[in-house]
């Protein structure tokens, strides 16, 4: 083939770079939850906002209601998965989105549309039960994004950070590239940056819990289900490597 027909693999017609280089899954996942906040926020008066939180955001306490009405506990079917669609704010949804963009786009583009969905709902079923193993009493509630965020995030570190491997054609001599390995836990732990990355990762939010003591004030971060969707990610990830 002649150089002046070949095409850039992304490029559109005309040979134009797409405007949106975000895998279609991310932008769509991101579509989801900016319409379902607008709609909760500038649409939903007090109590219909109040209803979404109710039957939709992760709320451990019906753990221990189940006890004395089964029905109670109903929402515990679906609000592991959907208060990730769901965020307390604004600026918690753009970070969040922002978050996903980076960490979910690797994740996407390497095991596609149904592979990285299935980390995020799974991941965000890790975190809510880590959160509900701290919080199961007191009555808060979960929302937002974050533990199936971190779950793309930990899987995405497994292979990130390892060497792009190249290969040759056997017939044509051409150079192939085969992309990044998925990293063992034993490459992840003699990987200096890998390790450094999970470490600060892990450090930082295991230390969230400690800062009301150091600043006096109370800090509105799941932490739990950072770490849970995390560690979910990273080691989940292995099912949805192809065999090549």
């Amino acid at each position: 083939m002649h150089e002046q027909d070949q095409k850039a693999p992304n490029a559109g017609a005309g040979g134009r770079e797409p405007v949106f280089l975000l895998p279609a899954v991310i932008t769509a996942l991101i579509g989801i939850m900016v319409a379902i906040h607008a709609a909760s926020t500038l649409v939903l008066n007090q109590e219909g906002y109040g209803q979404v939180i109710r039957w939709f955001a992760f709320l451990p306490l019906r753990i221990l209601a189940a006890g004395q009405d089964p029905a109670l506990a109903l929402p515990l079917v679906w609000t592991p998965f959907t208060h990730a669609l769901l965020h307390g704010g604004w600026d918690h949804l753009l970070i969040n989105m922002a978050w996903l963009a980076i960490f979910g786009t690797p994740v996407a583009r390497r095991y596609g549309p149904w592979a990285m969905l299935a980390l995020f709902f799974v991941a965000s079923a890790a975190g809510a039960a880590l959160f509900a193993a701290t919080t199961l009493q007191s009555g808060a509630y979960l929302v937002g994004a974050s533990g199936g965020i971190a779950g793309l995030t930990g899987a995405a570190v497994r292979f990130i950070f390892q060497p792009v491997l190249v290969s040759q054609h056997p017939e044509t001599g051409e150079r192939i590239v085969l992309g990044r390995r998925l990293a063992s836990f034993a490459d992840l732990a003699g990987d200096t940056r890998a390790r450094m990355f999970i470490l600060v990762w892990v450090v930082l939010n295991a230390a969230v819990p400690l800062l009301p003591m150091l600043t006096g004030t109370n800090v509105q971060v799941a932490w739990q289900a950072h770490l849970g969707g995390f560690f979910a990610g990273l080691l989940l990830v292995g099912l949805f490597e192809r065999r090549q």
